[in-house]
C-alpha cells in the first residue's frame, strides 16, 4: 500500500544520504521527491522469485528479511531494519528476474526510488553519484562480509551471532 510522501517522513532518508557525502540542500530536496512511501504489514512481499527487481529501498523502520526457498525450506541470508538501504542487489544490478524473496516481518515502513530515477538523478548530479557509488559499494561488502559469514560458520554459530548483535530481531 503507498501512501504520499510528506517532506517530514524523509528527514531520516535525508540524513542516510548526507552520511555517504556532502549534498547540496537543493539537489538532496529534489532526490527526494523521487522516492515514495509504502506501508506495509507483516507478511507483506516487495519482491518474489522470477520478478524483475525495478527499486532501491531504504527501511525508515521494521525489518525486511531477505530469503530463498531451498526444499521448501527458508533460508534466510539477511536482515534489513531500521535506517537501511537495501535491495536484491543481483537482479536490480543485472536487470535480471530475482531468485529471493523480500518481505516484512513485522509492519514495516519503506521508501523506494525506481532504478529509473535513481540513475537519472546521478546523471544531473556529481554529488548524488558519489552516494549511489558508495551505497552500492556498502550493499557489495554487506554481501561479501555475508557470504565468508555463511563460509567460515556453522548454522548454530550464526544462530548465535544474530542473537548477540540483533537481539530486537527476536
Amino acid at each position: 500500500m503507498k501512501t504520499i510522501v510528506q517532506a517530514t517522513d524523509l528527514e531520516n532518508l535525508k540524513q542516510k544520504i548526507l552520511s555517504y557525502t556532502q549534498v547540496d540542500d537543493e539537489v538532496v530536496r529534489e532526490q527526494m521527491q523521487y522516492y515514495q512511501r509504502m506501508d506495509l504489514k507483516k507478511g507483506d512481499t516487495l519482491v518474489t522469485p522470477g520478478q524483475l527487481v525495478h527499486h532501491f529501498y531504504y527501511v525508515a523502520t521494521g525489518c525486511i528479511y531477505y530469503y530463498k526457498l531451498e526444499e521448501g525450506e527458508q533460508k534466510v541470508l539477511e536482515f534489513y531494519t531500521d535506517d537501511l538501504f537495501f535491495t536484491d542487489l543481483p537482479a536490480y544490478v543485472k536487470g535480471t528476474p530475482s531468485n529471493y524473496y523480500l518481505k516484512a516481518s513485522e509492519a514495516t515502513v519503506v521508501y523506494a526510488i525506481k532504478k529509473s530515477d535513481a540513475e537519472k538523478s546521478f546523471e544531473g548530479s556529481h554529488q548524488l553519484e558519489r552516494f549511489g557509488r558508495l551505497s552500492m559499494q556498502e550493499a557489495f561488502m554487506k554481501i561479501f562480509t555475508r557470504v565468508e559469514r555463511l563460509n567460515n560458520r556453522t548454522n548454530d554459530e550464526r544462530y548465535l551471532r544474530l542473537l548477540e548483535k540483533r537481539p530486537d530481531l527476536f
